[in-house]
């Protein structure tokens, strides 16, 4: 972090530099509109583990380590079939990517000590998904003080209802 600005005057301003997320935010490695690039979840399995950075490969999913991490041992485990919701997997792909997201967590919890985990699908671009159009589950190591800046620094959480609105419409549906 730095608090010089372009004319090397202090500014009073922290920054948290992550120039490796620069290319992702571009499209390099991303299937977007116009970008004729090829699904990296249907490539990678086609890479040796080395090369492909495949942690573990099972039956109908495997584990690779993201390419533009949020925290050190940031990663994903991804159906091998190219699908792109969760409703659209088979009952044996959702409960390999749901085993192998458990086994993940141990592993890390082992070998970096990890305090705890955010786990997460993405479904749809709108919702924030890189590649949407395959399905793929965050596996985001977290230790204490490592990150969360707008409930730290901003004293903010951001809920767009009211909590007893959306549960109302969580059982009613279910």
């Amino acid at each position: 972090m730095s608090n010089i600005d372009g004319a090397g005057m202090p500014d009073g301003w922290h920054r948290l530099w992550a120039p490796h997320r620069l290319e992702y935010l571009r499209g390099e490695n991303r299937p977007l509109e116009g970008n004729e690039v090829e699904c990296p979840f249907c490539r990678i399995p086609n890479l040796s583990d080395e090369e492909g950075l495949i942690v573990h490969r099972g039956k109908s999913a495997f584990v690779v380590m993201n390419l533009y991490p949020y925290n050190p041992g940031h990663l994903l485990v991804c159906a091998f079939r190219h699908v792109a919701d969760l409703t659209d997997l088979t009952d044996e792909e959702r409960h390999e990517i749901t085993d192998l997201s458990a086994h993940a967590m141990s592993v890390i919890r082992k070998v970096s000590k990890a305090d705890g985990f955010n786990l997460g699908m993405n479904q749809g671009a709108i919702s924030g998904a890189g590649v949407a159009a395959h399905i793929h589950q965050h596996i985001v190591p977290r230790w204490s003080g490592d990150a969360n800046f707008m409930p730290i620094i901003g004293k903010t959480k951001v809920l767009p209802q009211l909590l007893t609105t959306t549960r109302e419409e969580l059982a009613a549906a279910w």
